[in-house]
């Protein structure tokens, strides 16, 4: 079963500084029919207003995985991690036992689009970890980089979670074909262009679930991007 989740159904909220699209519940949009996907909790796309940004808050016992599109965002927590996440890089922020952050566009002239992603742990009330990798934008043209895993394998960031999380940039003509196991459950999001998933079409801030799909199949229309989470 394939169910499609576009993105202009997406919640929406807007505050000036930040423009934000939740492809499931969060804050103050709910919808009882988008809560998540098995452990998939939240994917948030959102653009912030140069030299903006979220002030200190804190988590607990979440997966928080940052991934940016354009721009650069600075990250500090009271870990005493500061870095600055860019296109490429992956960081990963486990909450734990708790953690406070902070996350402010770099720049005083550009937007900061990214994807905020929240995935529950397997294990609750663990120490508060960040993790951040690099992976260059031609280890994933026209094919899957694994960059998330329960287990870091291949120099994915590592994941509290049975799930792995892979980056694919498709040119216009490509095709790709990820297999899912028995029992394992797939959700496609796109980042940019324009692509089909089997006759489907979808465009840059769609998603989809799979279920009881032997495999994902992807053919680009127009250079593309995307993410997929393999979950249990």
């Amino acid at each position: 079963m394939i169910k499609l989740r576009p993105g202009s159904e997406r919640g929406h909220a807007r505050h000036g500084w930040l423009d934000s699209r939740h492809t499931f519940s969060f804050a103050e949009y709910h919808d009882p029919r988008h809560m998540g996907f098995r452990a998939l909790r939240v994917i948030n796309e959102d653009r912030v207003q140069p030299a903006q940004g979220f002030a200190t808050h804190g988590h607990r016992d979440m997966e928080i995985v940052t991934y940016v599109l354009e721009g650069a965002l600075q990250h500090r927590d009271s870990l005493g991690t500061g870095s600055v996440i860019r296109p490429g890089d992956v960081q990963r922020m486990s909450a734990g036992t708790g953690i406070q952050h902070s996350e402010f566009n770099a720049s005083r002239d550009e937007l900061v689009h990214f994807l905020q992603i929240w995935i529950l742990p397997d294990t609750v009330g663990i120490a508060p970890s960040y993790e951040q990798k690099h992976f260059g934008a031609d280890g994933a043209r026209d094919r899957l980089l694994l960059v998330g895993s329960r287990d870091g394998r291949d120099g994915s960031v590592s994941i509290h979670q049975d799930v792995s999380i892979y980056v694919g940039r498709l040119d216009a003509g490509a095709k790709l074909r990820h297999a899912l196991e028995p029992g394992r459950h797939a959700w496609l999001q796109v980042t940019r262009g324009e692509l089909r998933l089997g006759d489907a079409p979808l465009r840059s801030g769609d998603g989809a679930a799979l279920s009881g799909e032997p495999a994902l199949e992807l053919a680009a229309d127009d250079a593309s991007e995307v993410l997929v989470f393999d979950l249990a």
